[in-house]
């Protein structure tokens, strides 16, 4: 259970990573429980990327565990990855194929029959506001659709776990809002803990429980007035580590 009462769906405990000489996580540890919209918080190269891909198994921790819903992701992959949907930075959609064509392709890949990958697309379709738009061609979509219908993909398979890297990036003020309303009200339903990784305060909220990254280490932990005190988020975040402004928004 995490400090809320949640059960976890994601926990880290004292994971560190390098590449060569280069310490891109010392000591890193959080939890995500389901139903939380945990922000990971920190400028670009603070290691969240790295975080996401140790999560993800795209690179191997060596020291400190990481476990989803229980199972360790070294020992048990194959359990652990099968509770997680991820929403990379880049985008990953095939632009020539209709969303709906997308999700089936995305079902298959999980051992998801052709009838139950329809029903199943047409609710994480409603869910994410995209019932309408299933047999439109991605490319024909704007770019907060685009991340709208990866969320979708995402959600396929039931995961309790849903990690999204920087997934607002490029989007206008509207539909970045849109995006990050659609991950809140995924856990609000409590069904996925959510591990939103951003350099954008203005996408966290006061009672949102925070983790502060900077240059591979946990500076704060707590929720967002928690940490900020009597501050903003943005002044107690340049308090802590110096970096201008500019340079987060960057």
């Amino acid at each position: 259970m995490t400090e809320t009462g949640a059960p976890v769906a994601l926990r880290v405990e004292g994971v560190s990573h390098a590449f060569g000489n280069v310490q891109a996580l010392k000591d890193v540890s959080l939890n995500v429980g389901r139903g939380e919209f945990v922000a990971l918080l920190g400028v670009n190269g603070a290691g969240k990327s790295t975080l996401f891909s140790l999560v993800t198994r795209l690179y191997d921790n060596i020291s400190g565990s990481i476990e989803v819903c229980g199972h360790d992701v070294r020992r048990e992959p194959g359990p652990a990855l099968a509770r997680m949907g991820v929403v990379f930075q880049s985008r990953s959609l095939d632009m020539s194929l209709t969303i709906r064509q997308n999700l089936r392709y995305h079902a298959a890949l999980h051992g998801i029959g052709r009838r139950e990958a329809m029903e199943r697309g047409d609710r994480v379709l409603e869910r994410v506001g995209l019932l309408d738009r299933g047999g439109a061609k991605v490319a024909t979509l704007s770019g907060g659709q685009v991340r709208r219908a990866e969320i979708a993909r995402a959600l396929m398979h039931d995961p309790t776990l849903l990690l999204l890297d920087e997934a607002t990036v490029g989007l206008d003020v509207r539909s970045r809002t849109d995006v990050v309303d659609t991950v809140r009200a995924l856990a609000d339903a409590g069904d996925v803990g959510v591990l939103w990784a951003t350099h954008l305060f203005e996408e966290v909220r006061g009672s949102d429980p925070v983790v502060l990254l900077h240059r591979g280490e946990v500076l704060a932990g707590g929720t967002a007035d928690s940490i900020a005190g009597e501050a903003t988020l943005s002044d107690r975040f340049l308090a802590m580590t110096g970096v201008d402004e500019r340079e987060i928004a960057a």
